[in-house]
């Protein structure tokens, strides 16, 4: 290739030299034959509405799927936080729910264990259930030396994310508070 042709196939001299200085029309066309003019979403089945995992500002997604499988996520126009944009975050929420690393199983290690098991989500749920309720029992505090009422655990806390959204954090403070924790906190905070 000449350094004649090279130069004539950037495309900034083809604009210029063709008939589309200003690159309104065909130089700002795609060169590859015809252009799909479908949207990626059309082929979708289904749109659930939904809220960014990535972060406490709410933002709203649109989640488009075709045969129960996710295939695009795009900002939700509807709203009133986002008005339909996504931050570059919020965007890469497609490959965060189709990754092939993604964990869809409960995961667990016995203590001392040196390999991961799967457990159904009703089995992990209740050896939760069973651990909360034994160490409440175990640090509860009822009353102090001098016989005043304190009702409270100490060997429960909550550490909170950033990526739970105000309704989340809400209900896990409902929640702790009535287990009897004090120490409830969110490392927006910290």
């Amino acid at each position: 290739m000449g350094a004649r042709t090279w130069i004539e196939s950037w495309p900034v001299v083809r604009q210029l030299t063709g008939n589309d200085p200003l690159g309104r029309g065909t130089s700002s066309r795609h060169d590859g034959g015809m252009v799909d003019k479908r949207a990626r979403t059309q082929d979708a089945d289904s749109v659930t509405k939904s809220v960014c995992p990535f972060c406490a500002v709410g933002c709203g997604q649109q989640i488009f799927s075709k045969d129960g499988k996710v295939t695009h996520v795009e900002g939700d126009p509807d709203s009133p936080i986002s008005r339909g944009k996504l931050c570059p975050k919020g965007s890469s929420t497609l490959s965060l729910l189709t990754a092939p690393t993604r964990q869809t199983q409960v995961r667990y290690r016995r203590p001392h264990g040196t390999e991961w098991e799967d457990l159904d989500l009703d089995t992990a749920v209740d050896m939760i259930v069973d651990r909360v309720l034994a160490t409440r029992e175990n640090t509860w505090q009822d009353v102090d030396d001098r016989g005043r009422h304190l009702r409270r655990t100490m060997g429960i806390a909550s550490l909170g994310g950033a990526t739970l959204d105000n309704e989340e954090n809400y209900l896990m403070k409902k929640l702790y508070s009535a287990m009897g924790a004090i120490q409830i906190e969110n490392q927006a905070r910290i």
